[in-house]
């Protein structure tokens, strides 16, 4: 299907637990205008306002009264008929450490409030799968996440039917899947569903092509060359494609592992070279810890820590090196290859004073910024198609 660029008054929204906006990284190429954003963490905040700096950015806690009566009063002086809420997911998701009544599951609470107050005509409410099973307690009784949504916002909102989208079916090249609600006020005769599904994008597909990094060794320079006499020589070849293709820092002991882990295959199956600690003792990990990626698919969930091999499954998946047993880059993505898993725009302006490690953090809080936009678009067509 071809999506027609829209001719029409910008959308206004707010985006509530904004991070650094990934999410909005292709609105304003689509006719979406956020003008009001909301994030407690002062340096992403920071970040977002460097990404968007037209938006109206109140940095604080949604729990407290006055900062979200400050989100409201802003969204309705700017006329605010959209609202996009991306609540923290760690109380729920898989990679976190779950328990019961995370009291950042509460948090929809507040969401809730807000767009109650403000009345936007449309919302778009994002999660991880688990929330469809997650209990909140609400005035003393005890309930689903989403029966909690639609006793609250359902005698106003209409629902989509599914709720349930894998990012690999809309053109970014990760096994993401997640829940999202879409909510149309009754008074608008528009039914907004999820876009139809197009053909998954590879790994091989998607990063392929790219020029292979061996990886920095925290033992310093000197080690590293002693390893990977072409590191240098790969390095400058990488930084060449982008200035966030360059190496990760890595320990050898890991880095060695990694060398000989087949590609899609996790060490911690290896007979010689397997995760263990300095005694010797074998280190017992998840299935998915130490885990290459395969080339034949799109890339597993980009998580939070992707920075770190032991991690969930974040390895590249390598190639096997001619003449020997070992497999190239034993090392996570560079910040290059996570742009692009993550279908942020290659050109995405991240500020200067960002370090590596706040980089891959707020990249892997996100949600794929094409599937967002394409789900937009759905919204878009509709609302020009009653025009």
């Amino acid at each position: 299907m071809k999506w027609k660029i829209i001719e029409m008054e910008m959308l206004r929204g707010t985006s509530l637990f904004s991070n650094v906006g990934v999410a909005e990284a292709y609105f304003k190429d689509i006719g979406i205008k956020i003008k009001v954003a909301n994030e407690i963490d002062e340096k992403r905040a920071a970040f977002y306002s460097h990404l968007y700096p037209e938006t109206h950015m109140i940095c604080g806690d949604i729990t407290d009264n006055e900062i979200r009566s400050k989100i409201v009063d802003c969204s309705i002086e700017h006329k605010v008929d959209f609202i996009i809420a991306t609540p923290p997911c760690q109380g729920m998701s898989e990679a976190g450490l779950r328990k019961e009544f995370d009291e950042r599951n509460q948090l929809i609470f507040y969401a809730i409030d807000i767009i109650k107050r403000v009345n936007p005509k449309y919302v778009l409410l994002e999660n991880v799968p688990k929330q469809l099973t997650t209990k909140i307690e609400h005035n003393g009784e005890i309930m689903l996440i989403p029966d909690y949504i639609k006793s609250e916002l359902g005698a106003n909102y209409n629902f989509n039917e599914e709720t349930l989208i894998k990012a690999r079916y809309q053109g970014v090249p990760q096994l993401r899947e997640r829940n999202i609600f879409l909510l149309v006020r009754k008074d608008i005769d528009i039914k907004w569903e999820f876009p139809n599904d197009i053909d998954e994008i590879t790994l091989e597909e998607a990063i392929g092509k790219l020029p292979t990094l061996d990886p920095y060794l925290r033992e310093g320079i000197d080690f590293t060359l002693e390893k990977f006499p072409d590191f240098d020589k790969k390095r400058i070849k990488g930084m060449k494609v982008s200035k966030w293709h360059f190496p990760p820092t890595h320990s050898w002991r890991q880095v060695q592992w990694m060398q000989h882990t087949p590609t899609g295959k996790s060490a911690i199956y290896n007979k010689e070279y397997y995760p263990q600690k300095s005694d010797g003792t074998r280190i017992k990990a998840h299935h998915n810890n130490y885990r290459r990626q395969r080339w034949d698919m799109a890339g597993r969930t980009i998580t939070q820590n992707n920075g770190v091999i032991s991690s969930l499954a974040c390895v590249h998946p390598g190639r096997p090196i001619e003449g020997t047993e070992l497999y190239s880059d034993a090392r996570v993505f560079s910040i290059y290859e996570l742009l692009i898993v993550m279908s942020l725009p290659l050109d995405w302006d991240i500020p200067e004073w960002a370090n590596e490690r706040f980089i891959r953090k707020v990249i892997g809080e996100g949600i794929p910024s094409n599937m967002v936009k394409r789900i937009m678009l759905q919204l878009l067509n509709n609302i020009d198609g009653v025009k």
